[in-house]
């Protein structure tokens, strides 16, 4: 009973998600100078795809898992962001759309950031130090949760209490909820929390190392599988430095580097998902080799194409002026043509280094495949085979059955029918 009440909950709580975003959508189509400023209406749909994500995954592990927090914690974190999009949505139409009309608008501006902080906070450390067991290490972890808490907490009462302008920003509402004189106290105490918050996302970070290290196959592989989507998270934060830095910061670049920073967290839930579900658990190492292969293979070929573009312009075009059309073609065919030769080399590389068990393993079965083709001896044969079996799959015992042919399995029947019958088997029958 307490299991089926904790599932419904789980639902519950993910049709509340489905409600605010459901909410959310007229109240941005309704303000479309508050929309402009965020990005466009492309990036709430990005935002909807990333809470959604962090909803779905959430509520299928909690109702498969009820005991493990992890579920209730994406749970929670999807619906801290919903809240906080619906409220920062009905903020910005009541200030831009509908001034001094609405009802605690300033209060609700300021409750969205504090939803902001109960989406975000938790998954950057609780998240962390829980997966993918549900459980601490050990007790001394719990110096970690305790300093996520209180920074959080600091945090909040910062964004509630400071007075002035929400967020400090010049032409924001007044904070309804601010003391005034406390400014310093408040600014100090939010200071503190911030601190010990960012020491607590480095703690949780230090326990999924620590727990890399001692964790054995399976954890291993859901641990991989959460370092996978941190590395994406990580490539969409370097992308967006390299946008602003060639660009610079616009509407079109700040949208773009939103939308891809908010699709990669969106990765964050899923590989989660993939890893406590066990669903295509092992299927992370070929992503992972995958993954390296074309990177480095898209910074060969692209490095290789500027530099085959540049080189003929400033050969046959002049210094500062464009390239020939034929160059470009040119470029673009031998880039086309080194392809596949790069691509396999590139992937020897990768196997080679990083995955070099299954590079070992490649090796074995060619040279056994190359021994087969002279090999008439079936016991030598069956021994190869066995090695084989034991070098490139190690598993705990291995044998060969040996099934006899057709013609075999005949003669040796008509063997036994030539027999007198004194000689014949006898048949034991069982009850």
């Amino acid at each position: 009973m307490q299991g089926r009440r904790l599932i419904r909950l789980a639902w519950a709580l993910w049709g509340l998600v489905i409600a605010s975003l459901a909410a959310t959508a007229p109240l941005g189509l309704a303000d479309p100078v508050g929309t402009a400023e965020q990005g466009g209406a492309w990036i709430f749909l990005v935002f909807a795809a990333f809470v959604l994500t962090f909803s779905t995954v959430g509520v299928l592990i909690a109702a498969q898992q009820p005991s493990n927090p992890i579920g209730w914690l994406l749970l929670a974190c999807a619906v801290g962001y919903a809240l906080a999009g619906l409220t920062n949505a009905y903020s910005s139409y009541g200030l831009n759309t509908r001034p001094g009309e609405l009802p605690a608008v300033a209060l609700m501006n300021v409750v969205s950031g504090v939803l902001f902080l109960v989406g975000g906070g938790p998954a950057a450390t609780f998240l962390l130090l829980l997966f993918p067991t549900g459980r601490l290490l050990s007790r001394r972890w719990r110096a970690v949760g305790w300093l996520a808490g209180v920074g959080m907490v600091l945090v909040a009462a910062g964004m509630v209490l400071a007075p002035g302008p929400i967020g400090g920003e010049p032409g924001a509402p007044a904070n309804p909820l601010g003391i005034p004189g406390a400014e310093n106290l408040v600014r100090a105490a939010e200071a503190i929390g911030l601190g010990a918050f960012a020491l607590a996302v480095f703690g949780s970070v230090a326990s999924l190392i620590v727990r890399f290290r001692r964790a054995q196959l399976v954890e291993r592989q859901q641990l991989k599988w959460l370092s996978y989507a941190a590395v994406l998270v990580g490539l969409a934060a370097l992308f967006q430095i390299v946008l602003f830095a060639i660009w610079g910061e616009t509407t079109v670049t700040s949208s773009l580097a939103n939308g891809a920073t908010t699709g990669s967290l969106a990765c964050v839930p899923v590989a989660i998902g993939i890893a406590i579900l066990r669903y295509r658990l092992y299927d992370i190492d070929r992503l992972i080799s995958r993954t390296l292969v074309y990177v480095l293979l898209s910074v060969v070929l692209g490095l290789g194409y500027a530099g085959m573009v540049l080189g003929l312009g400033q050969l046959f075009g002049g210094v500062g002026t464009e390239p020939p059309s034929w160059a470009v073609a040119g470029a673009t065919l031998g880039v086309a043509a080194l392809f596949q030769p790069a691509r396999r080399r590139i992937q020897q590389v990768v196997d080679r280094r990083f995955n070099r068990r299954r590079y070992d393993a490649a090796r074995t079965i060619e040279a056994f495949s190359v021994r087969l083709r002279d090999q008439l001896d079936l016991d030598t044969l069956t021994v190869e085979l066995v090695a084989v079996v034991n070098q490139t799959m190690e598993p705990t015992t291995a044998s060969v059955w040996l099934r006899p042919s057709i013609d075999a399995f005949h003669d040796q029947r008509h063997t036994m029918s030539d027999r007198p019958a004194s000689q014949s088997p006898r048949s034991v029958h069982r009850p």
